[in-house]
C-alpha cells in the first residue's frame, strides 16, 4: 500500500498547504474524489431509469412462467440481453473505487509525518526513541506512534533538529476541537463519539431516502428481506467502522456519505426514472427510425442494381 499512501499522503499534504487545516484538507480531497465518480453515479441512474423501464415486461415473464424458475431466469436475461442492459452493471462500482481512497488516508492518517509532512524516517525514529522517554509504546499504540509524536512534540526538544520540531508542532492536526490522530473508545464516552454518531446518521438518511425511492419504483423488490438488511446493514457497519480507525477516516467517511445524499437526491430530480425513461423511448425511437431507413436505403440501392 506504500504507493497509495505517498500518493494521498502528497494529495493531503499540497491541500494542507493550501487551507492549513487538516481537517479541511480531507473534506477537500473527498469532495474531489466524489467528484471523479460523478459519471459512473450519472451513468447508475440511468441504468435504473432503464431497469424501471423493463420491470413491466418481467412481471409479465414471472406471471407467464409462474412456478418455472428456470424459465423465467432464462427468458429474463434473454430480455435484458436484447435491451442491452444488465441488473448488476455498476450497482456497488462507486463504493468499490472508495476502497483505495480510504487505503490510502489510513495510512496517511497513521503516518502524517512521512507521508504529509515528508520528515526523513531517520529522524522520525529519533523521535519514536525520544518518545520512549516520555510515555510507554504498547502493541495497542504501536501503529500510532507518528500520531503520538505530533501529540507530545512539546517533549521531543533534541530529538531532531529544531526546524523538524517546530514544523512537527505547527502542523494542525485537530478540526473543531477533534484530534484527527484518535481513535473512538466505545468505552469510554467523550467528543470523538461525535464522529460514529455522525457517520451513522449520515448513512441511515441515505438508506433510508434509497429504500423509500426503490419502494416507489418497485413494490416488489421492496418486500425482499434483503432490502431490509442494506436499510439497515450499511449504517450499522458505518458506526463499527468509525470506532475502528482515527477520527480523520471517520471525517471522510461522513463527508463521503453527505456529499453522496446530496448527489443522489439531486439526480434523482434530475434524472428521476420518469423522465429518464421518456428520454430513453425517445432515443430508442430515433434510433429504431434510423435503423429502418438505412434498411430502406439498402433495399432501394439493391433494387436498382438488380
Amino acid at each position: 500500500m506504500t504507493f497509495l499512501y505517498q500518493f494521498f499522503g502528497f494529495l493531503l499534504s499540497r491541500l494542507y498547504d493550501l487551507v492549513s487545516n487538516y481537517g479541511l484538507a480531507l473534506i477537500l480531497l473527498t469532495l474531489f474524489a466524489r467528484i471523479i465518480i460523478l459519471p459512473l453515479s450519472v451513468r447508475q441512474q440511468k441504468s435504473t431509469a432503464k431497469m424501471q423501464r423493463l420491470q413491466t415486461k418481467v412481471r409479465k415473464i414471472q406471471q407467464q412462467y409462474a412456478g418455472d424458475q428456470k424459465k423465467i431466469q432464462e427468458e429474463t436475461q434473454a430480455l435484458y440481453s436484447r435491451e442491452g442492459t444488465n441488473p448488476m452493471s455498476m450497482g456497488c462500482l462507486p463504493l468499490v473505487l472508495q476502497l483505495p481512497i480510504i487505503y490510502g488516508l489510513i495510512g496517511a492518517i497513521y503516518h502524517p509525518l512521512k507521508y504529509v509532512l515528508n520528515i526523513p524516517q531517520p529522524q522520525i525514529d529519533a523521535l519514536t526513541k525520544a518518545l520512549e522517554n516520555v510515555i510507554e509504546l504498547t502493541k495497542q499504540n504501536s501503529r500510532t506512534v507518528e500520531l503520538q509524536i505530533i501529540e507530545h512534540a512539546d517533549k521531543l526538544t533534541g530529538a531532531v533538529p529544531d526546524p523538524v520540531l517546530e514544523k512537527i508542532c505547527s502542523f494542525n492536526f485537530d478540526f473543531l476541537g477533534i484530534s484527527l490522530g484518535q481513535v473512538p473508545n466505545i468505552r469510554h464516552f467523550d467528543v470523538l463519539w461525535l464522529i460514529p454518531i455522525l457517520s451513522f446518521a449520515s448513512q441511515m438518511a441515505s438508506s433510508i431516502f434509497m429504500y423509500l425511492r426503490q419502494k416507489e419504483q418497485n413494490p416488489e423488490m421492496s418486500k425482499n428481506p434483503s432490502m431490509g438488511c442494506m436499510t439497515f446493514g450499511m449504517p450499522l457497519f458505518s458506526l463499527y467502522f468509525t470506532f475502528q480507525f482515527p477520527a480523520g477516516i471517520g471525517v471522510y467517511w461522513i463527508t463521503s456519505s453527505v456529499i453522496a445524499f446530496v448527489q443522489t437526491v439531486v439526480l434523482n430530480s434530475i434524472f428521476s426514472p420518469k423522465k429518464a425513461t421518456t428520454r430513453l423511448l425517445v432515443e430508442e425511437t430515433i434510433q429504431r427510425r434510423s435503423k429502418e431507413e438505412n434498411l430502406k436505403r439498402v433495399a432501394q440501392l439493391k433494387n436498382k442494381n438488380d
